[in-house]
């Protein structure tokens, strides 16, 4: 965090905040479930001021989630501040299933919560607090606007409420005051040296071109290779799809759950990694559901966005998107399991060694010195010209079990938002021996979302089946 008393978002954490509109929420989050027994009072009502207490707790390390947004003079360029009405109380919220509730019913309250936008004019975030479910256990929905975090930021900030060992906190949390206001013209003034700084990189590249010509040569190759590359896979239209209706603002969510071990099986015998298995299962589903709905099938032009951390080991803890967006086909028109796995590890070794991700670091980096709408304009680009038809994205968890104060998390099912004509967001979390599943979908465009959850199974047992068997 800055000391100046703001932070201004990045080019490509702005595009998340002006690709939104009435119908289209650009917020990550999960729905994650805790045995209910040792946060449970004497009178069988769970500790919500307990847990409300864990969160303040875990914002002293993640100051962002104090802040909120303001505008850069002139420029219109967002930044965060501080928000001196911070209310705990209004983020953390409390509700109840029916008793006793059943994952059916918190499906649908899910969806409901994760349907309704963030308020600008507060701190982005929000965290539910759901008691009632079944098997005595309670739900935390929690949701964060993707121009705060990306996948594995979001890791770090729910582990900065969770606990390897069970246990309660014996010190009180750290006192909080908020940084003074700074005014328009600092904002402004600070504004223009930011961009003025580009031109000053230029001319030291130029000087580096004196020094080191060959590297430098090499450096800028890649980089408007890389440039060509995402431009091509920008405009490059995906086939028409069943999954790529206009979005209307009410979402379901749904979820399922494969085990890490038989997927080590499946790995042994025909290689690719966890995410490979992953991606090959979801062409199956996707396979099944473009045939339910007469979609003619084809390799090539059906494409998937896979977002890819390119957040280093020195940039844990820090808040904002240090991802690629990386897009590839996906093998939908393969029947064979096996060999659908074969060719969705062509693909990912391909694009892990294009220039895809330096072609973005490059337009980002100019779009935020010289011209912030540049990333904007690609991003509304790609989605009006439907250069991927579903975003299908994994994050890493912890293998071993966390707990909030007492009580173990059981599951965590990840939310990927959903682009303005694309209807199906799909994102892996891996937790305590399981590849846990979140469907997106939106309420009217993919009524049957439960028929592709079912079909993860499905495909994914055939995979395992004719691992053992070979």
């Amino acid at each position: 965090m800055g000391v100046r008393g703001y932070d201004r978002l990045s080019a490509f954490d702005a595009t998340f905040l002006a690709l939104e509109d009435a119908n289209v929420h650009m917020h990550v989050g999960a729905v994650t479930t805790f045995d209910a027994g040792p946060l449970t009072d004497d009178a069988g009502r769970l500790e919500v001021d307990a847990i409300r207490d864990v969160v303040e707790r875990a914002l002293a390390s993640t100051p962002r989630f104090r802040q909120k947004l303001a505008d850069v003079p002139v420029f219109a360029h967002p930044v965060w501040v501080d928000d001196e009405r911070f209310n705990l109380a209004y983020h953390v919220r409390h509700a109840a299933l029916p008793a006793p509730g059943d994952e059916r019913q918190l499906k649908r309250l899910a969806g409901r919560i994760l349907s309704q936008k963030l308020d600008r004019g507060r701190p982005l975030w929000e965290v539910w607090v759901i008691e009632g479910l079944d098997q005595h256990r309670f739900a935390l929905v929690a949701k964060a606007h993707h121009c705060m975090v990306d996948g594995i930021a979001g890791l770090d900030l729910i582990t900065a409420m969770l606990q390897l060992e069970p246990g309660r906190p014996t010190h009180e949390p750290d006192e909080w005051s908020p940084r003074p206001t700074v005014s328009g013209a600092r904002l402004f003034s600070d504004e223009v040296r930011h961009r003025a700084a580009l031109p000053l990189s230029l001319l030291k590249t130029g000087g580096r071109l004196l020094t080191e010509p060959q590297e430098v040569a090499q450096g800028v190759g890649r980089s408007l290779r890389g440039v060509g590359e995402i431009l091509r896979a920008g405009l490059d239209r995906a086939t028409e799809s069943p999954l790529n209706q206009a979005v209307g603002p009410f979402r379901r969510f749904d979820w399922v759950s494969t085990p890490l071990e038989e997927i080590s099986e499946i790995r042994a015998r025909f290689g690719g990694t966890i995410n490979d298995v992953a991606l090959a299962t979801a062409a199956g589903t996707i396979r099944d559901h473009l045939r339910r709905h007469g979609q003619p099938l084809d390799n090539e032009s059906f494409r998937v966005q896979v977002p890819m951390s390119t957040r280093s080991a020195d940039e844990e803890g820090v808040v904002g998107n240090r991802v690629a967006l990386l897009i590839a086909p996906l093998p939908v028109a393969e029947p064979d399991p096996v060999e659908r796995l074969r060719r969705v590890c062509e693909i990912t070794s391909e694009v892990k060694q294009s220039n895809q991700q330096i072609g973005l670091d490059t337009i980002g980096q100019v779009s935020d010195r010289v011209f912030p709408e540049l990333l904007v304009a690609l991003g509304r680009l790609s989605i009006r010209q439907r250069s991927f038809n579903v975003v299908i994205t994994n994050v890493p968890g912890p293998r071993e079990p966390v707990y909030l104060l007492e009580s173990q998390m059981g599951d965590i099912y990840p939310l990927v938002p959903l682009a303005s004509n694309q209807s199906l967001g799909i994102a892996l979390f891996s937790y305590h021996g399981k590849l846990q599943w979140g469907f997106h979908g939106d309420w009217d465009a993919v009524p049957d979302l439960h028929d592709l959850v079912e079909g993860v199974d499905r495909h994914f047992t055939a995979l395992r089946d004719r691992a053992r068997a070979a």
